[in-house]
């Protein structure tokens, strides 16, 4: 991970860093900075095992990164969920039986039709 850090952010730090603590100091910091960074690794190595020790074998098998927020766009799950053909069964309505053909609107048409980042048509029968 960077946090966004480039290296001439790095370097300007670096340099306010040296002016503030001071040369004869900055060596004590650099040190104290090295073993808190190396004991948050081993920290967080220690709960990865300890997690993995935990869930078992199913624990390998996770794909993380569909489980990452970041990759929902609220847009594409709400067109999708407006798009959905699936029509639930009539109330009496026995299992396998026939149901009637999933009712579009001139609405979910329109989106069908459109492009990214277009906007729907105004439908003034929903306001």
């Amino acid at each position: 991970m960077n946090f966004g850090l480039s290296a001439d952010k790095l370097i300007v730090i670096a340099v306010i860093a040296l002016m503030v603590v001071g040369p004869e100091r900055l060596p004590k910091y650099a040190e104290g900075f090295a073993r808190l960074v190396k004991r948050a690794g081993e920290y967080l190595r220690g709960a990865k095992d300890r997690v993995s020790q935990e869930m078992g074998p199913e624990f390998e098998d996770v794909d993380w990164r569909k489980l990452d927020p970041r990759q929902y766009d609220p847009r594409r799950i709400i067109r999708e969920a407006i798009l959905d053909e699936v029509v639930p069964a009539p109330a009496g309505a026995e299992p396998g039986g026939n149901t009637p053909a999933p009712r579009t609107t001139a609405r979910m048409r329109a989106a069908q039709r459109l492009t990214a980042g277009e906007l729907p048509p105004y439908d003034s029968e929903a306001t």
